[in-house]
């Protein structure tokens, strides 16, 4: 695993702001930068759920994102509603369905599925139509940059990158080896 080239060693822990499932004092945390239009991200964000149901509450995940604008013409308003949903408590619901439909993020299918969630539509449409969680998804696309991100997904382990292959065995011993859960 390799060392990131960054100075302020404190991106890589957990913020207020961060979404994550898992105790936070789970010997293993493990950051995610993410972009709901990416295919491999979509594949990571599988073998995370597997990691997670293997490792239960030994690890932290935590959910950032990096939405590739020039690349994903929909990722930015995909993770400004996954964002409008957690004021509403439904993150983790929202951040499923944007992953698991990942070919379908048009405004009409954002709107759905706030609706199939129960969340509140005027207020979702509102935060979408004003961007009012822009600056949200900009704080965690700067520390992403600031700790040499440039393109999705990218993982931390405890700080360290994991640049190796996207394959659960491969992430699973990575991440045993770091926390020792």
């Amino acid at each position: 695993m390799e060392q990131p080239s960054y100075q302020d060693r404190s991106l890589l822990t957990i913020n207020p702001h961060d979404h994550l499932q898992g105790a936070i004092d789970a010997p293993v945390i493990l950051i995610e930068y993410s972009d709901y239009q990416c295919p491999y991200c979509a594949e990571v964000h599988k073998m995370i759920k597997t990691i997670q149901q293997r490792l239960n509450h030994q690890l932290c995940f935590v959910c950032r994102h990096f939405p590739q604008k020039q690349l994903h013409f929909q990722a930015q308003k995909a993770a400004e509603a996954a964002e409008a949903a957690a004021t509403q408590g439904k993150f983790w619901q929202m951040h499923n369905i944007l992953f698991e439909r990942q070919k379908f993020l048009s405004d009409g299918n954002l709107l759905e599925y706030a609706n199939e969630l129960g969340l509140d539509l005027h207020q979702f449409l509102r935060a979408i139509a004003e961007h009012q969680y822009a600056d949200r998804v900009a704080q965690d696309m700067y520390s992403g940059k600031q700790c040499g991100v440039t393109y999705t997904p990218t993982l931390f382990i405890n700080g360290n990158r994991y640049d190796n292959a996207w394959e659960v065995e491969r992430l699973m011993t990575a991440i045993l080896s770091q926390g020792e859960p």
